[in-house]
């Protein structure tokens, strides 16, 4: 299904495209993909003056303030020095920043309210990974009651299935999705 529309005040939220998640093999699209399609839409919604957020996952030293949660796939390893700096092709223009301690970037963060005062009714998401944090994302912005659009192309996962999964299953159920191209030609029609 084509997008139908973008709200006057839409916002592009990018999850954790950042030094240390970028560099690591992902599937369909290489994180150099992601990220030079981030920043297509990023730079879009800048010279529209729409509200662009740089999303982070980051944790204290200690990890006192990752999940505590026990998983199968056991405690997160040390993180070498630099891992959570937001890749530069994106962090050079305005932005508000969000730094997330969790898989979603709503819960424990001031996502909301920072969308809210801006007037923003509608996101766009793209980030890595699919089934992970755009995701999460993607369903606490839908319960919030925000318009949600997904940039497939802008977005890649570790795994191809879990990818496939949330394009063609989950996001659907959440919102519109279409390429960073799709996007920016509507934010173009919106805006124009």
């Amino acid at each position: 299904m084509p997008l139908t529309t973008l709200d006057p005040i839409t916002a592009l939220v990018v999850i954790d495209l950042q030094q240390g998640i970028v560099s690591r093999p992902v599937t369909p699209h290489s994180g150099a993909d992601v990220v030079a399609r981030a920043a297509q839409l990023a730079d879009a919604f800048r010279a529209h003056r729409s509200p662009v957020v740089l999303v982070r996952v980051s944790f204290a030293a200690d990890g006192a303030d990752a999940p505590p949660g026990r998983t199968e796939a056991g405690p997160r390893g040390a993180m070498p020095e630099g891992w959570d700096v937001v890749v530069d092709e994106l962090a050079g223009g305005s932005h508000i920043p969000v730094t997330k301690h969790n898989w979603g970037a709503f819960h424990g963060t001031d996502l909301d309210v920072q969308l809210r005062r801006r007037g923003v009714t509608q996101v766009v998401l793209a980030g890595i990974s699919t089934s992970i944090g755009v995701e999460t994302t993607a369903r606490a912005a839908y319960e919030h009651g925000y318009h949600v659009t997904l940039a497939t192309d802008a977005m890649s996962d570790t795994d191809a299935d879990a990818h496939r999964n949330s394009v063609e299953r989950i996001f659907p159920l959440l919102g519109e999705t279409g390429t960073t191209h799709d996007i920016i030609a509507l934010l173009e029609k919106t805006s124009g």
